[in-house]
């Protein structure tokens, strides 16, 4: 664990604090346990929260533990620190930290990391030029500026329904 600044553990307990947290791990390391078809994953995304109202939920010097929901079915996972690369606060951002010594090494060849770094600084390099597709601009017949469009005004369009419904 990194003895600079604060640790693994007092920045997942201060990320939940302020709501939902995904932390990122490896999922191939010893002591992670998650449903079978994730575990040769070597970047797994778990969302965490208090609004979850987990019942197990528990953040020791181990690591974390809790009961999640992976297509509607629950598993208990464990995953120790060793295997925990990154926290990212969905509310804040500026809780979001990347762990250098634990980043699996595909990952590690995809990015630059030197040291713990905001994970918001962390961008995937973007492709070359030539490899990027070209946009083409075109103009459009009849809407040229200072020109009316042909034919009759539109009426504008019935306002849809909303596709929310209030549940009490």
């Amino acid at each position: 664990m990194d003895t600079k600044g604060p640790d693994k553990k007092e920045l997942l307990l201060a990320a939940l604090e302020q709501g939902m947290v995904m932390i990122h791990l490896d999922a191939r390391r010893p002591g992670v346990l998650v449903p079978q078809h994730l575990r040769n994953e070597h970047h797994l995304r778990l969302n965490l929260s208090y609004r979850f109202d987990p019942p197990d939920l528990s953040v020791s010097d181990w690591g974390v533990r809790s009961t999640l929901s992976f297509s509607g079915t629950r598993f208990t996972i464990a995953v120790p620190w060793s295997a925990l690369f990154a926290i990212a606060s969905h509310v804040t951002k500026e809780l979001s930290w990347m762990y250098s010594d634990d980043v699996p090494t595909e990952l590690l060849q995809q990015t630059q990391v030197t040291s713990k770094v905001p994970m918001h600084e962390l961008a995937p390099a973007a492709a070359p030029a030539e490899a990027r597709p070209r946009t083409v601009l075109r103009e459009v017949p009849g809407e040229k500026e200072g020109e009316p469009p042909e034919g009759p005004p539109e009426d504008p369009p019935p306002p849809r329904k909303g596709h929310l419904r209030l549940v009490k």
